[in-house]
């Protein structure tokens, strides 16, 4: 199969094609270029691969949690390119897609992205064997001391979360820390690799259907609670 897959929802901005068993990808940590990149890296690929965009399945996107304007920026691209090629569009959620940057294969992983204002996004994960991943706990946004996480015999964390606030994530880890990288992020490749498991179970969706996930619809802090009041 042949699928686009596009991640703007943090600094980095990447896209990946699936062409046969092949996955080829570029990548830039590049805030506030997003719009100027995603459409020639898709267009480098497709020339790399020699095809066309009348050749794609589908457009795979991350559907966040993350920047707001990064995330509207991917699905959006998704949906309008799907809809001009009449093919379907699958989301993938962007912690699931950090979450494949960690390496250890036995850990329970958590993926966690600053969310500024204090906060993070985050949820927890363990591989499935089979280049997949299970779900520990839901995803949610919190203060990073407010994070409950499930019980696990060891830990990696992976995200720009733990660049912010490694010294309280590491209290409220339930286990002993394997590993930890604050600078990874979401990825293309890995929202391809987790789009194509979803578009073969029949879970891709109809490009009105892909909608953003933010988990919290506040964009910034107030004057006063900026303390500047």
């Amino acid at each position: 199969m042949n699928l686009l897959a596009i991640e703007t929802a943090t600094e980095a901005c990447s896209v990946a094609l699936v062409h046969g068993q092949e996955v080829i990808a570029r990548s830039e940590l590049a805030p506030r270029r997003h719009a100027e990149l995603v459409l020639p890296m898709a267009d480098a690929l497709l020339a790399e691969a020699g095809i066309g965009r009348h050749a794609l399945d589908a457009i795979a996107v991350g559907r966040g949690p993350g920047a707001f304007t990064g995330v509207r920026l991917g699905v959006s691209l998704a949906q309008g390119m799907a809809l001009a090629l009449d093919v379907p569009v699958v989301t993938v959620s962007s912690l699931a897609a950090l979450a494949l940057e960690a390496q250890d294969e036995d850990a329970a992983i958590l993926a966690v992205i600053d969310a500024r204002m204090g906060e993070i996004y985050a949820a927890s994960y363990r591989r499935d064997g089979a280049g997949g991943l299970v779900p520990l706990d839901d995803e949610r946004v919190c203060h990073p001391q407010a994070l409950s996480l499930p019980d696990a015999a060891q830990w990696q964390v992976v995200g720009s979360g733990w660049a912010a606030y490694a010294d309280v994530l590491r209290g409220r880890l339930t286990g002993p820390l394997q590993a930890a990288d604050g600078a990874c992020y979401p990825q293309a490749r890995h929202v391809a690799e987790l789009a194509v498991r979803e578009f073969q179970a029949g879970r891709a969706h109809a490009p009105e259907l892909a909608l953003p996930v933010y988990l919290r619809d506040k964009v910034a802090l107030t004057l006063a609670e900026q303390g500047k009041a």
